[in-house]
């Protein structure tokens, strides 16, 4: 049986705040992308963790790591976010 964690983050650009949903692999999916085509720092994503990976403390921990990784790279971004991000953070329902 395989499970997994999909976290629930916080965004807010300017006056709009929502919330988004995504499995690690989907932040590992991004970050890779990011990595490769805006040269975004590999380090920045928290690392993924194999062990007690869905204890409570760990996923709280990690789910605001999350957060600021996000919070982070809309900083790098101010203007215009790359589009991989943009779709991640589902621009396109919520900021007209």
């Amino acid at each position: 049986i395989s499970s997994f964690q999909v976290y629930i983050i916080q965004v807010s650009v300017g006056n709009h705040q929502w919330t988004v949903k995504h499995r690690y692999s989907d932040f590992h999916d991004l970050h890779e992308k990011l990595v490769s085509e805006k040269k975004i720092d590999k380090n920045l994503l928290p690392p993924k963790k194999i062990i007690g990976k869905n204890s409570k403390s760990l996923v709280e921990k990690r789910q605001k790591e999350l957060e600021v990784y996000l919070q982070t790279l809309l900083l790098k971004f101010p203007l215009t976010a790359p589009k991989v991000l943009s779709h991640f953070l589902h621009f396109h329902l919520y900021v007209s």
